[in-house]
């Protein structure tokens, strides 16, 4: 349908919007992934001619293949654990929305990398009427690296679009109750099966030093979630503390570091860890192969006795909930206009 065709109705659109992830563990579809990742300068903040010659002719002549071999590990039978994941979460809050607005909010999903694009879930959304949008990052804290290049990718696609529709965009929900709440309870679940650690961990993902003292606001607002998440938990200093992981290459990034924190713990008389990551709404790559695996041997080859990792919010209901009052939060003013 010619774009001048496009119906006016009172249709809302919400666009859940991810990372992404390959379409299987092989070298050929993760190589294929991080050219298109990496190559973003949200990401990679090095000058075009001097990045291209690093990534094509080191990164990725030998980072896909280690990189298979960790995506093998965590691949299900359904695929990706955070495509299956977000598509749960879509088809849950579908569901709420549908309820609550008897119909008028159709969502989609949509990864910033790989498949299902931004395109096509922003074409999803025009299909189906939508001449209203709401742009929704799965990602809790704000950073040029994740959020904006969500909103980048939005905005280039929109270029080819005749009839823009009118959008809104929510930056990050760092400090939303609901979102502290349904982390903390997330916790005491666990904690009422597994028992409690000698310290409970929070584990961001990073990004580079120079990025943070450019202005990215990242760093600051993982630490307000830290303590929020902390002070709901009741803990006091000794029972909690915050790092950042996934570093890569030899330049500084974010401290502390993860693996490092975790291999010195045990020196210091912590044996018994309880690890979550409340910067990833989805269980992926990071948190189930890095966290899970990868850094539960960093612990334990230091000296820990106990290492738990404690899954992220997915598709509970209290995360499906959160995002419901999220998403009627910034509707105001579309539903009765």
């Amino acid at each position: 349908m010619p774009d001048t065709e496009l119906p006016r109705d009172d249709r809302i659109g919400v666009l859940l919007a991810n990372l992404g992830t390959p379409d299987s563990p092989s070298t050929r579809d993760v190589r294929r992934y991080l050219k298109q990742f990496l190559w973003d300068p949200r990401v990679v903040e090095v000058p075009r001619p001097v990045w291209w010659l690093v990534l094509n002719l080191v990164i990725l002549t030998t980072r896909p293949r280690r990189s298979a071999r960790a995506y093998a590990k965590i691949w299900t039978d359904e695929g990706s654990p955070l495509l299956v994941i977000s598509q749960q979460q879509q088809a849950a809050l579908q569901a709420q929305l549908q309820t609550r607005y008897e119909g008028q909010v159709t969502t989609a999903l949509a990864m910033c990398y790989g498949s299902p694009s931004v395109a096509s879930g922003l074409e999803q959304l025009r299909a189906a009427g939508c001449r209203r949008i709401l742009v929704l990052p799965l990602y809790p804290q704000y950073s040029a690296t994740s959020t904006a290049a969500v909103f980048d990718a939005i905005y280039r696609e929109m270029q080819g679009w005749r009839a823009v529709p009118e959008l809104r965009f929510v930056n990050e929900y760092f400090d939303d109750d609901a979102y502290i709440r349904a982390l903390a309870d997330s916790v005491r679940r666990y904690q009422a099966e597994h028992g409690t650690p000698d310290r409970l961990l929070f584990s961001f993902h990073g990004i580079p030093q120079a990025y943070a003292d450019a202005g990215d606001i990242y760093p600051c607002q993982c630490e307000v979630t830290a303590m929020l998440l902390a002070k709901e938990l009741g803990l006091d200093a000794a029972q909690w503390q915050f790092s950042f992981q996934s570093r890569l290459g030899p330049k500084a990034w974010l401290k502390p570091y993860t693996d490092e924190t975790l291999a010195a713990l045990p020196r210091e008389g912590v044996k018994r860890i309880q690890v979550m990551c409340p910067g990833f709404s989805v269980d992926c790559l990071e948190t189930l192969e890095e966290m899970a695996m990868e850094n539960r041997d960093v612990f334990l080859e230091a000296g820990g006795e106990q290492y738990d990792y404690i899954p992220c919010l997915n598709a509970e209901a209290a995360h499906i909930d959160m995002f419901d009052g999220l998403v009627a939060k910034h509707l105001q003013g579309w539903l009765d206009s």
